[in-house]
């Protein structure tokens, strides 16, 4: 995704490199954080299997209204005494609650939740409640760093309408469970009501479209794989559609592009090209493309870009890099767009395997800014793929921990983009073993394919496949602002080195390389010293060791 203020700043800092830091305000969480972000009971004794969501919006109004049928199964057997905790945000309002197609349950809102009583349920049932709600809807101000839901015009002044949520989560616009742990097992559907002159689209594939006779017309989408709450999203405007099949890894792939109608030759010149080359660099280096039954979309939107499952957002204006921007300052990142590569990525690390808890979305950001290193690589080479790394680190602000506070619906440090992406670069520069680290990347999205994750569970099998215990420098990049310093001075044709401003323990492998010259050196915090041959003296320059792990290098005897 692009997180609303953290991208913002990722790409502000192209141009501004921020030296002089303030420490930042400690945040005092409420009550809605932590209904928002805990598993409370009322969440746990049910398990989603299934959204079907219909909404039709009122552009005039600026409100929505709707339906969402949840199924779900019963997974602690609940005696009629807990009730069923649902996610809506103000200002819309639930107006009845049907179970299982018969029966209306009572409910209330309670601070920022709403509570369903509901009857007694043994263990292993399989029940539904649909849950009609309307009204005013929360509006995006600055989508998608703001998020909510957008009421826009193209720039032909016709209604353009859809929603970005990520963070602030979908039950600003639609009830459902709002936590990231809990993805509708067998899918969902999406069913919308628009006004007949324009087109609805949704994730996954069209199912069915009806003209009502009344000025409307009736869309439905399907989901078939697990998605996220905020990747279900419609796209309402004057969209016309252009398709391919793209031979994939994994066989035949359809492909839809879904823009405004006077951007229609623009786009068949230009985005195949780059979704072409997006799959190609990330199949490579993730593995198959995880949603080839639900297909993949890429869909012109009125914001700059989000990760929406089978349905990507696209707002970069045509244009390569961020906008027409490099956040690299090689040029490289000049070389593709920005938002189709990023976002895309997401389809692996952030829709394939999904966090349970927002304070680990670094494993969401982390690596999909990760596979835009992976992609210069891929396509330009090795030394450009470098440079693009090093480049973007003029982001990196060290302001806060990337993992913050659990069960609070935390977000960390914006550093969890290119902090995150150098982190995972340092790692493969001290694993010198592309083919070893390409399986730990693929191995991830198969070991975790539709997966919710926590970030332990990531770092455990990077360190179990590489066979080299790397929780200390997780523990350096992720849950601390420090930078650790490598030091080391020449003496006697001898090396003398260790690290210092890091945890205890911490034990980055380095490998200094400049054409065959090669070193392999294990810094701890304790100093060592290792003799040299000739040639190795020149692989000790602080700016090319730091150009390839995200560290100070100082050479002292201090």
């Amino acid at each position: 995704m692009i997180m609303r203020l953290t991208l913002f700043t990722l790409i502000c800092c192209c141009t501004l490199n921020l030296s002089a830091q303030t420490k930042p305000a400690i945040k005092k969480f409420t009550r809605a954080d932590t209904l928002r972000g805990t598993l409370t009971p009322e969440r746990t004794w049910w398990d989603v299997q299934r959204y079907e969501l219909a909404f039709e919006p009122n552009f005039i109004a600026k409100t929505i209204s709707g339906a969402n049928e949840i199924a779900y199964k019963v997974v602690k057997a609940n005696n009629g005494n807990i009730k069923m905790q649902i996610d809506l945000q103000e200002p819309l309002v639930i107006d009845s609650v049907l179970y299982n197609g018969k029966r209306k349950l009572s409910f209330e809102k309670k601070e920022s939740v709403w509570l369903i009583t509901v009857p007694a349920q043994k263990i292993a049932e399989f029940n539904k409640v649909k849950i009609f709600y309307q009204g005013k809807v929360h509006q995006a101000v600055r989508a998608p760093w703001d998020g909510g839901f957008i009421f826009g015009v193209d720039s032909l002044k016709r209604p353009y309408m859809t929603v970005a949520c990520q963070g602030l989560g979908a039950s600003i616009w639609y009830p459902n469970k709002d936590h990231q742990s809990d993805e509708p097992n067998k899918g969902a559907s999406l069913t919308m009501t628009v006004p007949d002159s324009l087109v609805a689209i949704g994730n996954g594939r069209l199912v069915s479209k009806k003209v009502n006779g009344n000025g409307t017309a009736t869309y439905k989408y399907n989901v078939v794989n697990p998605i996220s709450n905020y990747c279900i999203i419609p796209y309402i405007g004057k969209y016309v559609n252009f398709n391919e099949t793209y031979k994939g890894e994994k066989g035949p792939l359809s492909v839809n592009y879904w823009v405004l109608d006077y951007n229609l030759n623009k786009a068949k010149a230009y985005m195949p090209d780059q979704v072409h080359k997006m799959f190609k660099a990330l199949e490579h280096w993730f593995g198959p493309y995880p949603f080839y039954e639900d297909g993949y979309q890429l869909i012109d939107a009125s914001h700059t870009g989000m990760e929406h499952q089978s349905a990507v957002s696209y707002g970069n204006k045509y244009k390569f890099g961020y906008g027409g921007r490099d956040a690299s300052g090689y040029g490289w990142g000049l070389k593709f767009d920005f938002i189709i590569i990023h976002e895309s990525g997401h389809e692996w690390f952030g829709n394939n395997l999904t966090t349970n808890d927002l304070a680990d979305m670094w494993v969401h950001e982390g690596f999909t800014n990760y596979s835009e290193t992976l992609f210069v690589d891929y396509h330009f080479g090795e030394t450009a793929g470098n440079e693009y790394n090093y480049g973007i680190r003029k982001g990196i602000r060290n302001d806060k921990p990337i993992i913050p506070a659990y069960n609070v619906n935390a977000q960390g440090s914006g550093d969890m983009y290119p902090k995150g992406g150098n982190l995972l670069h340092s790692i493969r520069h001290g694993l010198n073993n592309d083919a070893k680290f390409r399986a730990i990347l693929r191995g991830l999205n198969s070991r975790f394919y539709h997966q919710t994750v926590t970030s332990a569970q990531v770092e455990n099998y990077i360190s179990t496949q590489a066979k080299f215990n790397y929780s200390k420098v997780f523990d350096q990049y992720l849950r601390t602002t420090q930078i650790p310093t490598f030091r080391f001075f020449l003496e006697d044709g001898k090396v003398s080195y260790q690290y210092q401003d890091c945890v205890d323990g911490f034990n980055m492998p380095l490998v200094l390389k400049y054409g065959k010259v090669l070193l392999k050196l294990l810094p701890t915090t304790t100093l060592q010293t290792l003799p040299l041959k000739p040639e190795q003296l020149d692989l000790f320059i602080p700016s090319a060791i730091e150009k390839m792990y995200y560290m100070n290098v100082k050479n002292s005897k201090d």
